[in-house]
């Protein structure tokens, strides 16, 4: 559920999901989103670039290269608990990240979250 200032004037940190136990999460690049509008409804990507206090752009590596990433409003994304600190540190030092590191810290977490609901039995 996100949790938004009623001004029109948000910060970043006005606009925040809250679940994890009530921790509230903030959009930062590297930070793994769940798509909940729009084409690519149901899909994972990374947050590669914050533009302004309501929209980042996100991309997966495949369909969504870095180069022609999708600006997302941040109400029709759901911010996951993980961030990818390769993507992230990648980003910050090079104004970078490959299409492969992005697809692999999606990989990852995929993979880590269904062996997670295997072992519950979900």
């Amino acid at each position: 559920m996100y949790v938004a200032n009623s001004n029109s004037g948000h910060s970043p940190s006005d606009v925040a999901i809250s679940g994890n136990g009530g921790q509230a999460l903030t959009p930062e690049i590297g930070r793994i989103v769940k798509v909940l509008r729009g084409r690519e409804q149901e899909k994972y990507a990374v947050i590669v670039r914050i533009i302004d206090d309501r929209f980042v752009a996100i991309a997966d590596g495949s369909k969504r290269k870095f180069d022609g990433p999708k600006k997302k409003n941040l109400l029709h994304l759901e911010l996951l608990p993980e961030v990818s600190g390769e993507v992230a540190n990648s980003i910050l030092e090079t104004g970078r990240v490959t299409n492969g590191k992005l697809r692999f810290a999606l990989g990852n977490y995929l993979r880590r979250v269904q062996a997670e609901a295997h072992e519950k039995g979900e």
